[in-house]
């Protein structure tokens, strides 16, 4: 994958970590720009926690290169060494939706899930969470401090 910076990025790269992921796409006037608020939200709560990060996979590579990418992660005023939006191929990022994260709504690349998924430093899923309900990004955030105590 290729991050908003032009940096490339591997699974390795965030092994050791606990990260956030979510799949968006710049253009969407639905729910992505309050997707990104939330993950802003988390950000902002565990600033002064080391290894976490937060990671946004576009599901429309053709138009979200990676200039487009960080025009949009500064709109929400994401810091690149903590929150990544990524890009790449297609076929790559649909496979990683449906086939990783289970959060693919259909084989239509531009629909996807409304949830964040927490990610363990080992690269599992832990948890989902609801974009939209009221204690998702509270939960989300209590849960991330946990899984950063855990033992790695």
């Amino acid at each position: 994958m290729i991050s908003q910076t032009g940096q490339a990025i591997q699974l390795k790269d965030l092994k050791g970590k606990v990260w956030v992921a979510d799949f968006v796409y710049t253009n969407c006037t639905g729910p992505c720009p309050r997707m990104s608020s939330e993950m802003r939200q988390v950000q902002e709560a565990l600033r002064n926690l080391k290894d976490v990060n937060l990671v946004s996979f576009t599901v429309d590579p053709v138009r979200d290169t990676p200039q487009v990418l960080a025009a949009y992660a500064r709109r929400f005023q994401a810091k690149p060494s903590r929150w990544l939006f990524l890009t790449g191929e297609q076929a790559v990022l649909l496979k990683l939706a449906r086939d990783g994260f289970h959060m693919a709504a259909s084989d239509d690349a531009l629909s996807h899930s409304t949830h964040l998924a927490l990610v363990d430093r080992h690269a599992r899923v832990r948890q989902y969470y609801r974009a939209f309900e009221l204690e998702s990004v509270p939960r989300l955030i209590d849960d991330i401090r946990h899984l950063v105590r855990e033992r790695p």
